[in-house]
């Protein structure tokens, strides 16, 4: 089974919930367990944050989620078109942050991973970034 989808938000706290349940609403065609949608719920919420705070800066723009699904796969992207990371590398490791005042700060990335089967960074400053993210949903029995 294939199966697509696309949603565009403006870049307000309000907004990340939901993005969370648009994409569990999404997913449950694949019959997931619980702690696979958890787990989606929570990586799309630090990957929308992350677009809030870090990317818009706490201005209103556009965030798009497109999603996808594949067989047993299920692939997410968060895109913003914000400042984007000059080093995404150095971006990605544990506890790194460029808003140090903010709480849980430097986590988003290494939340993501933990509850994901892949993640890509593509970023390019004043241009934006896309986080793709992968997880195999395996099916339960109905």
């Amino acid at each position: 089974m294939k199966n697509e989808m696309c949603l565009e938000f403006d870049s307000i706290s309000a907004n990340e919930a939901f993005a969370r349940v648009t994409v569990a609403a999404f997913m449950t065609q694949m019959n997931p367990s619980m702690e696979e949608v958890a787990d989606v719920k929570t990586a799309v919420s630090e990957a929308v944050t992350n677009a809030i705070i870090h990317g818009y800066g706490g201005e209103v723009h556009k965030i798009v989620i497109r999603g996808e699904i594949d067989g047993e796969w299920l692939c997410l992207e968060v895109k913003d078109r914000g400042v984007g990371i000059p080093d995404v590398e150095k971006a990605m490791e544990p506890l790194y942050t460029t808003r140090p005042e903010l709480e849980r700060s430097g986590m988003g990335f290494l939340f993501m991973e933990a509850f994901m089967d892949e993640v890509k960074v593509e970023s390019e400053p004043g241009k934006g970034t896309k986080v793709i993210m992968k997880k195999r949903i395996r099916q339960q029995e109905e």
